[in-house]
Parts: structure tokens; sequence; C-alpha cells
């Protein structure tokens, strides 16, 4: 193996960067160029891609966001523009493809391998630690601090007002980080997609805090939620209850990753070159019980990866 290449793609997430330079220095430590795609299957498509080398990833690992870029693809989406890819990589005489991604872009770099018989590997960088495979994904560790930071200030204008808070955290069809931050915040109740909870029993939660002397409850609500947290504020809303809602978005997405997510990236991004050189493909590279694991990519997204369930008995057991 004398030539690889890196890409991240789907959304960002805090610890890409950390894991693009391991894949580098890695690389380079035994004597293999490194290719940087840019703007993830699209700059695959073009041809935007650029030779990287252990000083053009200095001074990265503290930094958010991902210098490699990351764009959505609907080019890839066809057989002809995956075709366009294969060939761009084979121009550049590229022997492997590390991703940085989600399950969208592990479904890419699956077909490129499937198709075209490319060697890939699959990081997994996802804030929402939705991949089944590992017990956490780059970046989770970030966001999560990020929400629970945000929510902590809230607390101070909650318990001024007397106020119910409704804050929405992100997890389109996963609720790992509504949970964890639920706990580390205090919540009164946590709503996941995985569980819904009737909001008829988030209400009577309500009544019971109130009749504990409760002067502010906090709920803490995953984006997959059915209605989403705007939902569940007017829901409680008619039931008699005045609240605020806080949406949190894209700021869970920033900021300069947490040593946990530096250390994972890093990690991985070594083992990713290792794995290349022998000779695995279409598999994800995580983390299991501590231990360096690989997990076929088909596997990532057709297998259900499941919140703790002592996690969700623990929010309501520390509520009283």
């Amino acid at each position: 193996m004398k030539r690889i290449a890196v890409f991240t793609s789907g959304g960002d997430a805090p610890g890409m960067n950390a894991a693009v330079r391991a894949v580098v220095r890695a690389a380079t430590g035994k004597g293999i160029e490194v290719v940087g795609i840019m703007r993830g299957f699209q700059g695959m498509i073009e041809g935007d891609m650029r030779l990287l080398g252990p000083r053009d990833v200095a001074n990265t690992i503290q930094r958010g966001g991902t210098i490699l870029l990351t764009a959505r693809s609907k080019d890839f989406r066809n057989p002809e523009g995956r075709a366009k890819a294969a060939e761009q990589l084979k121009k550049w005489d590229i022997d492997g493809v590390v991703c940085v991604g989600g399950d969208g872009s592990f479904h890419g770099a699956h077909y490129l391998h499937e198709e075209h018989g490319i060697k890939v590997v699959g990081l997994p960088g996802t804030i929402d630690n939705d991949l089944y495979g590992t017990d956490y994904t780059i970046g989770y560790f970030t966001a999560v601090d990020t929400a629970l930071d945000c929510i902590d200030k809230l607390r101070d204008t909650g318990a001024s007002h007397e106020r119910i808070f409704v804050v929405e955290v992100m997890g389109r069809h996963a609720g790992f980080i509504a949970l964890d931050v639920g706990i580390a915040s205090g919540a009164e109740e946590v709503l996941i997609p995985e569980h819904p909870m009737p909001i008829e029993e988030v209400i009577q939660t309500l009544k019971e805090s109130e009749a504990k002397g409760k002067k502010s409850s906090f709920i803490i609500v995953a984006e997959g939620y059915p209605g989403g947290g705007q939902g569940v504020q007017d829901a409680i809303e008619g039931a008699g209850f005045e609240s605020r809602l806080t949406i949190l978005g894209h700021v869970q997405r920033g900021g300069s990753p947490k040593a946990e997510d530096r250390i994972l990236a890093s990690r991985l991004g070594e083992a990713a070159v290792c794995a290349l050189q022998d000779g695995k493909s279409d598999v994800m590279l995580g983390v299991t019980n501590h231990e360096i694991s690989f997990t076929p990519l088909a596997d990532t997204w057709e297998k259900r990866k499941d919140v703790n369930a002592h996690l969700r008995s623990c929010v309501k057991t520390l509520s009283v």
C-alpha cells in the first residue's frame, strides 16, 4: 500500500480533524502517502484532492469542524456518480480510503467497495452516537458537554423565574445525547424517539413536582421525539403550565473537541491505517469495551444500537 485517501462526510463533528491528523501522521510514519479529499463525496467525484503531510495537519487536533470540509452529494446517490468517484480515485493511484462520517456516509463507502472493489474503512464521526458497533462516536462527548453547559445556564434563569423549561437537543433518531444530558443536568423528564413516553405522563410528572413544592422543572427532548420540543411545550401549556422552549440546534456540533473525542479520534485514525495495511475493507472501526473493534459497514445501519435502559430509569429515580 503506497497511497491512501481520507475524507469527512455528512454532518461535522468535533474530533474529525483529530482523526484526519492521526490518519496522515500514522500513514506517513509507515511510508504511505495520504491524499485529502475535499468536501466529501462531491469532492471525490470532482477530483478535488490534495496530498497531505504531517505539517499540513499541524495545530488541528484542537479545532472543531473539519479542515477537509463536508458537503451533501446528490450525484453520488446514483451509480454514474459513484463510477466517476471511483475513476478519480484510480487516477490518483489510491489504494484505500478512510471515511469519517455517519451511516449515510458509510452507505456511500460501502457502495464504493461493493461496486468498484475499492478498499474502504469507516470511522464513526457523528455527535448522535447512534452507530451500531462502537460504544462511542467521534464528537459525542463534546456535544454532550456543550448541551450541558447551555442547560446549566438555563437552570439559573429557570430557578430565578420559577419556570418550566423544555430544552430540545439534537438526536433525530437517537436519544443518547438527551439521556446523558438529562442525567447530568438533573432533569425531571427525558423524552427520546426510541421509547416515546406519552405526553400525559410528562404532564403528570409536572403535577407531582408542583405538589412536592418544586418551583422549576426541566424537560429534555431529543429532536426525534414525536412533535419535538415545540410539540411538548404546546401540550404542557395546554395543561395549564407556563413554560419556555429552547432549541439548542447546531451549536452542539461546533467547538473545540473535548479530550475524550481527541483521544478516540486519534486511536481510530491510527488503527484505520493499520486496518487498510492488513487488507481489511468494508468495515467500521470502533471502540468496544475500550478495545478497537471491527464491524461490517452494513451492520452499522441495519442493526440497532439501543440506549441504556438503566439511564432511563435513573432519570425517574433521581427526579423526586
